[in-house]
């Protein structure tokens, strides 16, 4: 698996990956208000953040070129580049719960590591999706807060976890 820069065309793929409304809040929380998502319901949603420069999306891709997870990772605060925040992540469902979350994550970090002057990373993981938190925690996520979020299934924990490079 490597990265290589978010493109418009990954948008169809990434958005045939979120198969039910759970999901959708799981992986976005409320930044989407409709399910399902259309084809390019992520590059539309992309658009403006990316031209602030702030705001970086990603995708992985196998040696075939075959796209297998996403993320972006962007700055909270206006003026602050010592911290940076992943979401959005995202493994093909097809090759899920063979590693590749983790690979994802990795690679996220290796990448703020080697072109950001950030030294802290965080995340939010949603407390019903077990399988992505052990997933940060094994990576050497430490949460360090946590919040509610109201969806239509509930309302829902959310922790914060942070990396410190």
């Amino acid at each position: 698996m490597k990265l290589r820069a978010y493109e418009r065309e990954d948008s169809p793929v990434i958005a045939s990956w979120v198969r039910s409304e759970t999901e959708l809040y799981q992986w976005a929380a409320a930044n989407y208000p409709f399910y399902p998502l259309l084809p390019y319901s992520i590059d539309d949603n992309y658009s403006e953040a990316v031209k602030s420069g702030r705001f970086i999306p990603l995708t992985a891709i196998d040696d075939d070129g075959n796209i297998t997870g996403h993320f972006i990772i962007r700055y909270p605060k206006e003026n602050d580049d010592s911290s940076v925040r992943i979401g959005f992540v995202i493994v093909d469902p097809d090759i899920r719960g063979k590693g590749n979350g983790r690979e994802l994550i990795r690679l996220a970090v290796r990448f703020v590591r080697d072109n950001l002057t950030a030294t802290r990373v965080d995340l939010g993981v949603f407390e019903n999706n077990p399988k992505a938190r052990k997933c940060y925690e094994s990576m050497g996520f430490k949460p360090f807060g946590s919040h509610t979020v109201e969806t239509p299934f509930g309302v829902w924990e959310c922790t914060d976890m942070e990396l410190y490079l």
